[in-house]
């Protein structure tokens, strides 16, 4: 305690950032070899877990559910804006290029976030308790935005798995709109439904289950502990370097694409699965938060994460595709084939016999992850 603090510039986390943005200018848009691959790599690494850090500064100065709420945003956003600038290249297979990256991450996010978060707290803690009623309305809002949106092209009137214009425009709204109405619920008088669970020593939830703002308690008291929560300089330097640590896990993840893209070629995998790589490394930051969240016995912080990082895949990549194929020329496919569907209905009806009791062991855990096992092999042999 009586160590002097070393300066925030001195910190990895702080410098990680920057220095992984100067190597993604430097190799942005070339083709690497792999001794840079590698190279590469390692500084995506160092970005994920500054970009965890700076995410947990942030949550522990604003308070949960908006701290992930940050997080799922901000990685989408950037997403987002990576799913169009691709679309926009006009590179092999952009035309299902938007369908591909947001099942990808509907499926790591519900399988394998939820399923890695529950099976760490099961065995660190016994059970892994959350609030059923903010869990299950987390995931009512992503099955429902999942079916509006990836199943029904595939079951309109409209020649192949896409929209028509009027139907691309109606999907666009009601995303936009499931998306708006859930962020206001999670963030506004029913929040208390959207924090962790107070447990006991047998990880049996306690009686002191009275959200913060009825006992008193504040929200940073209830989710963080004794901690001090950060000074307002600290929180906005974590919030500016999480920024750009997204930015360099995206843009980094964009350069070692025509690398993934070479290695899935000599693995003998569709092209597909490329995007399936891509996604699950631009969706690595979230899925270490949500482990970190689960060894704290927070593990609704985890499905906060997990569920709400689906929810803006979905709701803010069909508005903005939308928005695009005013300039964009040639289809955009949409639905979901007969194999991808099945998946989804399997884990929409697992996450609901998951979610209900507010409470899971190892089993349910292991469902996911196998769930999303399945969903990897598949895209690799389809």
């Amino acid at each position: 305690m009586s160590d002097t603090p070393r300066p925030w510039w001195q910190s990895w986390t702080v410098l990680a950032p920057p220095i992984a943005l100067v190597v993604l200018v430097i190799t942005f848009g070339d083709h690497i070899p792999a001794w840079l691959a590698v190279l590469l790599a390692v500084v995506l690494g160092g970005a994920v877990l500054a970009a965890v850090h700076h995410a947990e500064v942030v949550a522990h100065r604003v308070g949960e559910p908006f701290g992930s709420l940050v997080l799922a945003v901000a990685v989408t956003v950037i997403e987002v804006a990576l799913i169009v600038t691709l679309m926009i290249s006009g590179e092999s297979g952009a035309d299902s290029l938007a369908r591909d990256t947001v099942f990808a991450a509907v499926m790591i996010t519900t399988n394998g976030i939820v399923g890695i978060s529950l099976l760490t707290g099961a065995l660190r803690f016994g059970v892994a308790v959350f609030n059923p009623e903010g869990t299950g309305a987390a995931l009512a809002t992503v099955a429902a935005l999942s079916a509006l949106s990836l199943v029904l092209p595939t079951f309109t009137s409209s020649p192949g798995p896409e929209f028509s214009p009027p139907q691309l425009s109606f999907a666009a709204l009601a995303s936009i709109a499931l998306y708006a109405m859930f962020v206001s619920t999670q963030t506004g008088r029913h929040r208390a439904s959207f924090l962790p669970v107070p447990t006991g020593a047998a990880g049996a939830p306690t009686t002191a289950t009275v959200p913060p703002a009825e006992s008193g308690a504040s929200p940073a008291s209830h989710e963080q502990g004794h901690q001090a929560a950060p000074s307002a300089r600290a929180a906005l330097l974590s919030l500016g370097l999480l920024l750009v640590a997204l930015v360099d896990v995206v843009g980094l993840a964009k350069v070692l694409s025509h690398s993934i893209e070479s290695a899935v070629k000599a693995a003998g995998a569709p092209p597909s699965f490329v995007g399936v790589v891509i996604a699950l490394l631009v969706l690595a930051p979230e899925t270490l938060a949500a482990v970190r969240a689960a060894r704290r016995e927070q593990v609704q912080i985890s499905l906060n994460l997990g569920y709400g990082s689906a929810m803006a895949s979905i709701g803010l990549t069909i508005p903005s595709i939308a928005v695009a194929t005013i300039w964009l020329k040639g289809p955009l496919l949409l639905g979901l084939g007969a194999t991808q569907v099945v998946l989804l209905t399997l884990t929409v009806a697992v996450s609901i016999l998951t979610v209900v009791p507010g409470r899971a062991t190892r089993l349910q855990g292991g469902i996911h992850l196998v769930l999303l096992a399945a969903f990897v092999f598949l895209a690799i042999k389809p």
